[in-house]
């Protein structure tokens, strides 16, 4: 069973085993989760037995557990990754995320792949490449357009996977090496250092100073709500949120989002229908401003935006609360629309820098014109908070009372079943068949006597038939195929619905079929490329092998190798700096006596002692940011479990 041309799955991350189950309850119908090494995430791995617990409460539902597996691996390491792949498809798992192609080349179980966002597939050529070498699921590019992806679908046959929610890498998938350049911490190996977030300097080539200290590399968080039904349209099939190190209460609410809007979707387009089973009630109300973002940004689903940076702050300023009218010595009063609560997280920008405020109490003092009047007496003294004063505008990034709704439980997902009680000649017979079709049934001996009120023992066999309380399913029918009204004691038919029930979950997973590796097209398919670079991010042996296999002659060792001398294109990004500041050619395209001012090569980034060149490749839109690793680098390895182990690979000329 795969993904299925006219199934929408809405996929969710989970850090823990833990929050993969909410995931599912709130209305995933897939998660991702690290496994227990070889994640993208080296602070988010799991235990197989989490993991298989996981699996088994997910396939209940028939949802689909992927383990990300999307580092690239030194030769020492394959061996321990092909055991891990092994053990995690005995413990049930649906599909592996990766993105080292050696992985192709070895001896692996019938467990589906899906190509990782690190695979960087931006093209036609690429997607179909990798559907014909056996990936049954590729995720494409963040910084696609909806019509790219339409062009990609035309051309491609194997399911496509989209970000549609998250924290945004500012680089193109994979082909960001600053955090391996400044600190040997390998985004490729999970372990970035997330210089993207760090604030810059940016000079023109004439040295004048464009920002100073601006997060210019830091975006805007990903918001696709808007654009999910174009999405669809143009052949998405997986709607993926980010968030492996999010906290339960982010998984939560951005699940319980998504899946009201497509259940809003599958509503008005019944040609589609969800990829797993069951309904979602959520208790909470989702407000994708209440969890931590940095701003919302379609990035370039509908083309290139002029905001899509976060360049103020990284960190979450949260939702407008109010403006503050007076200041005490121990106090503050702010004017709001909105309720506050005791234990509140509040924040506002003195200058450039936000200050957080913990509200130990709050007080309403009443309403007039302009709104709410509240008394805000902070944990910290009104001296530790630098500029506040009337006029300064406080926003909200914890919502007491919100979150603690998200504590408790605060969603179910029940699939709705019918029952069936017949009579046999020592008993009854109770047979379940629920809405994916699933039967089964339990059986209780039982000595029936006629029933001295007909109407009233009918009744209290099907209410107490309907009671499924907290299992996973809900009583869409009750039907009684008695041949007369039989008196059952309460505790007989009780025992005899606990027993149909377990044995109906035992169906279901027995029901679920897992789904299977592609095959691999024969002969090989030829990879659309003859040369490989550093940016392919071939790390060992087998996936030197695999690229022989399909045609490519010339292959230039990963970057984390430690083989390119000199500098090179340390980060490529649709994300443009001239743009963001109106120096872009294209620009000042006939504006009179602007275009000849635009000299704005070479640019500089600086960072701290850190300092790179920027280049602009104006064809594909795209910015290069340059640098050269550090010599100290060069002596230790990258972080991993096994000893280092240097390849030698035939070398093209560095890039820059």
């Amino acid at each position: 069973m795969s993904l299925l041309d006219h199934e929408i799955e809405l996929l969710s991350p989970a850090k823990t085993a833990e929050i993969g189950r909410e995931a599912i309850l709130h209305g995933a119908d897939a998660v991702y989760i690290g496994g227990p090494a070889f994640g993208a995430r080296h602070n988010a791995s799991n235990p197989l037995e989490d993991i298989a617990g996981l699996v088994e409460f997910a396939h209940r539902y028939h949802a689909r557990i992927f383990v990300t597996m999307n580092t690239i691996m030194h030769d020492a390491e394959l061996d321990l990754a092909r055991q891990q792949i092994w053990q995690l498809y005995e413990a049930g798992v649906d599909a592996l995320i990766i993105q080292d192609m050696g992985l192709l080349e070895m001896d692996l179980p019938p467990i589906q792949l899906h190509a990782s966002t690190q695979c960087d597939i931006r093209t036609v050529e690429k997607a179909r490449f990798l559907g014909d070498v056996g990936f049954s699921q590729l995720v494409l590019a963040r910084e696609l357009t909806v019509e790219q992806i339409r062009k990609i679908r035309a051309e491609v046959n194997t399911p496509l996977e989209y970000f549609v929610h998250g924290a945004l890498c500012v680089a193109f998938s994979g082909q960001c090496y600053i955090s391996h350049a400044d600190t040997g911490r390998s985004a490729n190996r999970g372990d970035c250092s997330q210089a993207c977030r760090l604030p810059y300097t940016l000079s023109d080539g004439q040295g004048r100073v464009v920002a100073y200290e601006k997060h210019l590399l830091s975006m805007k968080d990903n918001d696709q709500s808007a654009n999910l039904e174009a999405l669809v349209d143009a052949g998405i099939r997986s709607f993926k949120i980010e968030g492996r190190y999010k906290d339960m209460g982010y998984v939560k609410n951005i699940t319980g989002h998504y899946r009201k809007l497509i259940d809003e979707l599958l509503e008005r387009r019944p040609e589609f229908v969800r990829a797993s089973s069951g309904h979602t009630r959520l208790m909470f109300t989702p407000d994708v401003d209440k969890t931590f973002h940095r701003g919302h940004t379609d990035y370039f689903a509908q083309g290139r935006q002029g905001d899509i940076g976060a360049f103020d702050s990284p960190k979450y300023l949260g939702v407008t609360l109010g403006t503050v009218i007076r200041i005490a010595t121990d106090h503050f009063d702010i004017v709001t629309d909105a309720s506050m609560a005791n234990g509140d997280g509040l924040n506002y920008m003195n200058k450039r820098t936000p200050v957080g405020v913990q509200a130990n109490t709050v007080t309403k003092l009443g309403e007039d014109g302009d709104g709410q009047r509240w008394r805000v007496f902070p944990n910290e003294p009104m001296s530790a908070l630098p500029g506040l004063k009337p006029g300064v505008q406080v926003h909200r990034n914890r919502d007491h009372q919100w979150e603690a709704a998200l504590h408790k439980k605060s969603s179910e997902r029940k699939v709705a079943v019918q029952l069936t009680l017949s009579e046999q000649a020592d008993g009854l017979r109770l047979a379940i068949r629920d809405e994916d079709g699933v039967a089964s049934e339990a059986v209780a001996a039982i000595a029936l006597q006629p029933a001295q009120q007909a109407a009233q023992a009918e009744a209290s066999l099907r209410s107490s038939l309907a009671k499924l309380g907290n299992t996973m399913f809900e009583a869409d029918d009750v039907e009684l195929k008695l041949s007369q009204p039989w008196f059952v004691p309460a505790a007989a038919i009780n025992g005899l619905r606990r027993d149909a029930i377990a044995a109906h979950e035992a169906a279901r997973l027995a029901a679920w079929q897992r789904p299977q590796r592609k095959a691999a097209a024969e002969p090989p398919a030829a990879y659309p490329e003859t040369q490989l670079s550093y940016l392919a991010n071939v790390y060992n042996e087998k996936a030197r092998a695999f690229y022989h296999k399909h045609g490519v002659q010339l292959i230039d060792a990963a970057y984390e190798a430690h083989e390119e001398p000199g500098e090179v294109s340390l980060m490529i990004t649709k994300h443009c700096l001239r743009f963001s500041f109106n120096l872009c050619p294209k620009q000042a395209k006939g504006v009179q006596g602007v275009q000849g001012q635009v000299r704005a090569e070479p640019m500089t980034l600086v960072s701290g002692d850190e300092r790179y060149t920027l280049r602009f490749d104006c064809k594909p839109c795209e910015m290069h940011v340059v640098g050269a690793m550090k010599p100290n680098i060069l002596k230790s390895p990258p972080p991993s479990a096994v000893p280092y182990s240097p390849l030698v690979f035939h070398r093209q000329r560095p890039r820059a």
